[in-house]
């Protein structure tokens, strides 16, 4: 797998949320404002003081000039910077060998084929460059919701452990948090000093990072304009067809590309499965920020928006029209990629990370003619407003039970793994070893043929610095590509109700959406009516909803709604 793969959202976005909990909510549940400090008082901040005591001091790195800067969009959100080719002699930003021997488990997701453990190049060249051992125990992250209460549950932690914040509902994190080692005695204030990498990670990153009034995680892949998704489309078969891109820019106009586009004869449909990404056309708030705010003032839950059913309604007509491929609702979301590829399916919603110069490379071994681009932000009154995800989403914590001196020892190894892009380790850490793993082909690192089965996203996932749009060797103008899209989608960017705000919500809630989500599967498969959805949204009010309203309503209340 590419070290810059992305994932699908269903319930596994490699996407991202953030948060600050540095207060406590009525012993239930944790919040606090996440952004820029504020003096408390303000909506959705909390006490500058506080604030500062356990963030650490950010010091800027020195930086490569861009080829493709940033563009600033609304609201405070900027598009990911791109360099189109990598320093011909990377600087070198980690001063010796980071680690003293030691041996340390670490368990992360992976969305992908799980490499052998053994005779792994890459896997030996980046711990002999960390001067000590860490034993990667990659996990399914389709089902990684399912190994992490196995985990807390038996008390079998790793020594250091990668959480999406996606996953922590089951969890009970407001508690389960406190098995973890505090980092604020090595990494508050100046103390981050010692590990400059670190220290070069914005205050907006490491607030994500903060629960109990503690700096438990570090931070892992976050960014300055996070979209959650794009609604994808194979730009070669629509130039066959004659379907113009630029001409949908609505639902409906999506759903008469579908008619175009669908061949079932030919093996083709238009859909995959797209109902987790139609928040970005139809304006409701999806994970985790869950809550928006009626006409009224009403602070309503997405399933209680006419916005969600009618989203509902629509990818519901679009299985009974025959347009969705009949795998995708199977529930084969596996091989969605796969289909892509192919060409079964022509338009397919998915992460951000999934656009890239690997995705240019499978694709085009399936049909040399692939061509991944994405349609302009949707909407169904022809103003687009895409509701962002905040800063960061996924975070890694070192097990409470190491001594001090193996959490030092960890983080020396976690300043190498967040050396910035250009430098002599992002490449060790992303790609290996150079003429094994990988080798270097206009400008840019290029997997071998070994380095595409070993080399996957596992050290990444335990911190990341900030990572810009990558650029594979042969695929330049799919990173100008992505970029000028990225470049476009800031420009309706907005914050959602509760944005940067790390809201635990109580254990008792955390079974609330399940039901949810499997009636929605079933009406827009067609397993149930559409009227079944009023029933389930009854039930999930009676057996909590109604109270986790109250629970917001307090936060509201008490620390703003962070917008």
């Amino acid at each position: 797998m590419n070290p810059f793969d992305g994932v699908r959202s269903d319930r596994r976005r490699f996407l991202e949320l953030a948060g600050l909990g540095a207060l406590a909510v009525a012993g239930s549940g944790l919040v606090a404002g996440c952004g820029d400090a504020k003096t408390s008082g303000g909506p959705g901040t909390t006490d500058k003081n506080q604030l500062k005591s356990i963030l650490p001091a950010y010091t800027a790195a020195a930086g490569l000039k861009p080829d493709i800067p940033s563009v600033q969009g609304t609201d405070g959100f900027f598009s990911t910077p791109v360099y189109l080719s990598y320093p011909a002699s990377p600087a070198t930003t980690a001063t010796g060998v980071p680690g003293k021997g030691g041996s340390y488990t670490a368990i992360t997701p992976l969305w992908g084929a799980i490499p052998a453990s053994t005779g792994n190049t890459y896997y030996d060249t980046v711990n002999q460059a960390l001067g000590a051992t860490l034993k990667m125990q990659p996990s399914d992250g389709v089902n990684y919701d399912k190994t992490l209460p196995t985990l807390f549950a038996g008390n079998k932690l790793p020594d250091w452990l990668m959480i999406p914040s996606w996953n922590m509902g089951n969890l009970g994190f407001a508690e389960a948090v406190n098995k973890f080692a505090d980092l604020g005695p090595y990494l508050s204030g100046d103390a981050v000093k010692a590990y400059p990498n670190l220290a070069a990670i914005p205050s907006t990153a490491w607030q994500c990072c903060i629960w109990n009034g503690k700096l438990f995680g570090l931070p892992v892949y976050y960014s300055g304009a996070t979209a959650g998704g794009a609604f994808y489309y194979r730009k070669d078969i629509l130039d066959k067809l004659g379907v113009r891109a630029d001409s949908i820019k609505t639902p409906d106009d999506l759903e008469a590309a579908g008619k175009q586009l669908t061949d079932a004869k030919a093996g083709r449909w238009a859909f995959g499965d797209l109902f987790d990404y139609l928040g970005l056309i139809y304006k409701y708030p999806g994970d985790p920020n869950k809550w928006a705010l009626d006409a009224s003032g009403k602070l309503v839950n997405r399933y209680e928006m006419p916005e969600f059913l009618e989203a509902l309604n629509w990818m519901t007509k679009q299985v009974k029209n025959g347009y969705v491929h009949p795998d995708a609702i199977a529930g084969k979301t596996d091989q969605g990629h796969q289909r892509f590829w192919s060409g079964k399916e022509v338009i397919q919603a998915d992460g951000t990370g999934s656009w890239n110069g690997g995705d240019a490379q499978s694709g085009k071994a399936a049909n040399p003619t692939y061509e991944r681009q994405a349609f302009k932000p949707l909407s169904t009154d022809g103003k687009p407003e895409i509701l962002m995800n905040a800063a960061a989403g996924m975070y890694s914590f070192l097990n409470g039970k190491l001594s001090a001196d193996q959490i030092k020892e960890c983080l020396s190894i976690a300043n190498y793994l967040a050396s910035p892009y250009g430098s002599a380790e992002f490449l060790t850490v992303n790609f290996g070893k150079q003429g094994v793993d990988y080798t270097m082909k206009d400008g840019n690192p290029q997997l071998t043929e070994k380095g595409s089965k070993e080399v996957a996203t596992t050290f990444q996932f335990l911190v990341t610095p900030i990572t810009p749009v990558p650029v594979q060797a042969g695929y330049v103008q799919v990173a100008k590509d992505y970029a000028a899209w990225e470049g476009d989608m800031v420009k309706y960017a907005k914050k959602p109700l509760f944005y940067g705000m790390n809201v635990t919500e109580p254990a008792q809630y955390a079974k609330l959406t399940q039901p949810m989500t499997d009636i929605c599967k079933d009406i827009r498969f067609g397993r149930k009516p559409v009227s079944a959805y009023q029933d389930a949204l009854k039930t999930w009010k009676a057996q909590g909803g109604d109270q986790l309203r109250a629970f917001y309503e307090d936060i509201r209340n008490k620390y703003g709604t962070g917008q």
